[in-house]
Formats: structure tokens, C-alpha cells, sequence
């Protein structure tokens, strides 16, 4: 497909749109919180339809969680390993001609099995953009961490870790709700929290947050950090020590993962992951026919 189009990257709390140009270049974007839980099942027409009116009556590709049994439309899976030219063969079209989701990519292998939706484009997008090597260990933190093995272009297996849902849970409905009260900082008690995450013993570690605060040993206010560092140090330590990952993550997220990987005796490279997806998304639609 040539010429402008709308690249929509849907996911289930947020969504970020993209105006692509005729040369491939971002136009416009924004981010708002209508992701998939918000909008609803019925409520994608609607949706797509006000995209259009603000921003131009142009054909759309969607990515993410809207391609999900609770999106749009289910946009299935493609077993790795997968390339961009798989995902482009296999897209969904919800408005024929008009609009289309991109699919999902599925592994199984190693005695599991695992799934992606969105994170695929912005990992083959890195790798089409220049951003990574074609072949190298890929990371997207976040509330479900991605670690993806990337080869020859080819995404071939990859591991999903619920480490930010986990550190979410433990704010706000576990023991440590309440004492867990602030975001994790690059500090001196995240790194305290990394290196306890040698040890394997992970749940006895976090019960520990609360017990170093009652025992005096560490200030309450260090507990998001510390607990911040147990979480991403164990996720470090299964994916990635002594690697050299490429972490498609903002700033903030992408600064902690390296910090971890470098405790683990790895070099982490932090690579901007709007524009991985940008680069992915355009590449996915230039092989549409």
C-alpha cells in the first residue's frame, strides 16, 4: 500500500496514534487513555471513525491489544519464528480496504508457551530501522516485560515476565500496599534490591521489604525502589546477564533495566520505542498488496 495513512497502536489502557507520511516520516502523533478496556467491544467503528475526522478520512493499521478476543476484532497469531513479511501476509481487515490489525506473534517451545500483541512491531521495526542488529537480544519493559530473540531478522523465540504487573500488585493490594507508595528511582536502593536478586529466593525477598522496615534496617521510603530492584534484577538475571540487550522503553523504565544489566555484567542499549514502532508499521504496510 502507498500514500498517508493512520498507525494506530492500541493497547489495553492507552493508545497512541500516528499520521505516516507519503515519505515514511511521522507527520503527527498523540496518546490518550481510549485503549481496548475503555472503548469497548462495540465501540471501535466509533472510534476509528473520530481518528478520521481529527485527523484526515485515511486508511488505518492497527497493533496491539485491539487485535485481541477483547478488541476489535481477534487478528489471530503468527508462530515464530516470524518476519515483518509474515505479519503483513497475515493481517486482519475489520473494514475491507479501509482498515486492518495487524497479527500477533505466538511461541511454543522449551515446555511453553507464549504470546505477543504490538511489542512484535516494534522489534521488527528496530531491527528494519537500524535501530538494533539483525541479530541480537531485544527487551520491552513494561506491565508484561518482552525478551525476544532476535535472528537473521527473524524474531524466533521470546519470554514474557508479568514484572510490572507484579510490582503493581504489590502497591496496591498485597502486605506491602502502603508502604510501596511512590515510583521506583535509579538509586542507591534499587541497586540494593538488584543485587539481593542474585539470590534466587525471590518471594522471600519481597516479603522482606516489609520486614526491613519494621526491623529498622532500611527506611520506609526506599521500599518502592528496593522492591523495584528485586523484581527487575530477578527478570535481569533470568534474560539477561552478562547480554548485551537492546530495550526499546522510555527513558525513565529503560534507565532501570540498564542499570540492572550492568550489575549483571551486560551493556544495555536504550532504544526509542515510538520509533521502532513507526519504522514497523510503515515497513508492515509498504508490503501490503
Amino acid at each position: 500500500m502507498k500514500g498517508r495513512f493512520l498507525a494506530v497502536d492500541w493497547g489495553t489502557t492507552n493508545r497512541r496514534v500516528f499520521v505516516i507520511g507519503e515519505d515514511g516520516a511521522v507527520e503527527h502523533t498523540e496518546r490518550d487513555d481510549r485503549g481496548v478496556v475503555k472503548v469497548g467491544r462495540d465501540g471501535f467503528v466509533g472510534e476509528a471513525a473520530a481518528i478520521r475526522q481529527r485527523l484526515g478520512d485515511l486508511p488505518m493499521l492497527c497493533a496491539g491489544m485491539v487485535g485481541s478476543d477483547r478488541g476489535w476484532a481477534d487478528a489471530g497469531y503468527v508462530p515464530c519464528p516470524a518476519r515483518v513479511e509474515d505479519l503483513a501476509a497475515a493481517l486482519r481487515w475489520v473494514e475491507p480496504g479501509r482498515t486492518a490489525i495487524v497479527p500477533g506473534l505466538s511461541f511454543e517451545g522449551e515446555g511453553r508457551a507464549d504470546t505477543m500483541r504490538g511489542e512484535e512491531v516494534q522489534f521488527l521495526g528496530a531491527v528494519a530501522a537500524g535501530q538494533v542488529p539483525s541479530t541480537a537480544l531485544l527487551a520491552q519493559p513494561g506491565t508484561h516485560c518482552k525478551w525476544a530473540h532476535v535472528a537473521d531478522g527473524a524474531i524466533t523465540r521470546f519470554t514474557t515476565a508479568i514484572t510490572g504487573e507484579m510490582f503493581a500488585l504489590l502497591k496496591d493490594h498485597s502486605l506491602l500496599a502502603g508502604q510501596i507508595d511512590r515510583a521506583a528511582e535509579d538509586d542507591a536502593a534499587f541497586l540494593a534490591g538488584v543485587e539481593r536478586a542474585r539470590s534466587p529466593d525471590l518471594l522471600a525477598h519481597l516479603f522482606g521489604v516489609r520486614a526491613d522496615v519494621l526491623l529498622r534496617k532500611r527506611p520506609r521510603e526506599e521500599s518502592a525502589s528496593y522492591a523495584s530492584g528485586l523484581l527487575i534484577g530477578a527478570d535481569v538475571a533470568a534474560h539477561a546477564a552478562g547480554a548485551s540487550p537492546f530495550i526499546l522503553a522510555g527513558p525513565e523504565l529503560g534507565r532501570l533495566y540498564a542499570r540492572a544489566v550492568a550489575a549483571f555484567g551486560g551493556e544495555a542499549t536504550i532504544v526509542d520505542s515510538h520509533a521502532a514502532f513507526a519504522a514497523g508499521i510503515r515497513l508492515i504496510w509498504d508490503l501490503v498488496e
